[in-house]
């Protein structure tokens, strides 16, 4: 089954009080990718809707700002949907390997194939924030933990998947798109955590590949 990028903001959290009047570097970018009106003037209702989506995405300081921080979340998803059906299209995850878990760090996306076949995917991922980089190349599943615990972080990891020492895919509770990024785990949504379980067991390939941005 092919599962298509959704980019669900989920349940919006209870915005900041304060609300700036300042107009962004990015303002245009931030009303066309919210679908306010663009003319690159800061309202309050323009501050309202780019407050609610950095509450939604773990951005800090949420005070409606369309700052770099702000636009290089909204640049990133939508690159993840004009990734649409075919993820692979550069083939640069490899598709003689049969069934194997695709991770692009430069538009942090992921997807499993089976050949050159699409089978889940693609959803968006967070991978390591710089110094702790997700590291590329060719790797397995080696260990699998449904409800594994961090103690070195002190944080569940549900539907871990081990592939690389201590990087594994698994679920979190906040944002897969909240800045900086991991300590090296591909952090995933929970449904889509989930479906990767049920669908890899160890011993499948993983291929990492790419630069996630500001590493």
């Amino acid at each position: 089954m092919v599962v298509p990028l959704a980019v669900a903001l989920g349940t919006p959290a209870q915005a900041a009080s304060s609300c700036t009047t300042s107009t962004g570097p990015y303002q245009k970018q931030a009303e066309k990718f919210l679908g306010r009106p663009v003319d690159g003037r800061q309202s309050r209702a323009d501050c309202l809707a780019i407050q609610k989506f950095q509450v939604n995405h773990g951005i800090s300081p949420t005070i409606g700002y369309a700052g770099p921080v702000t636009w290089g979340v909204m640049d990133l998803i939508n690159k993840q949907k004009a990734a649409g059906h075919n993820p692979n299209k550069a083939r640069k995850c490899p598709t003689n390997k049969g069934r194997i878990a695709c991770v692009d760090l430069t538009r942090q996306l992921s997807w499993i194939q089976d050949g050159s076949r699409l089978k889940f995917g693609p959803v968006p991922v967070r991978t390591g924030r710089d110094r702790y980089e997700t590291r590329g190349g060719l790797k397995k599943i080696y260990w699998r933990d449904i409800d594994h615990w961090s103690t070195l972080y002190d944080v569940a990891m549900p539907y871990s998947q081990f592939f690389d020492g201590g990087q594994a895919f698994h679920s979190i509770a906040g944002s897969v798109w909240s800045p900086p990024g991991s300590h090296g785990c591909v952090n995933m949504r929970k449904a889509d955590a989930k479906k990767y379980w049920s669908m890899l067991r160890n011993g499948d390939d993983v291929f990492v590949y790419g630069r996630k941005p500001g590493t």
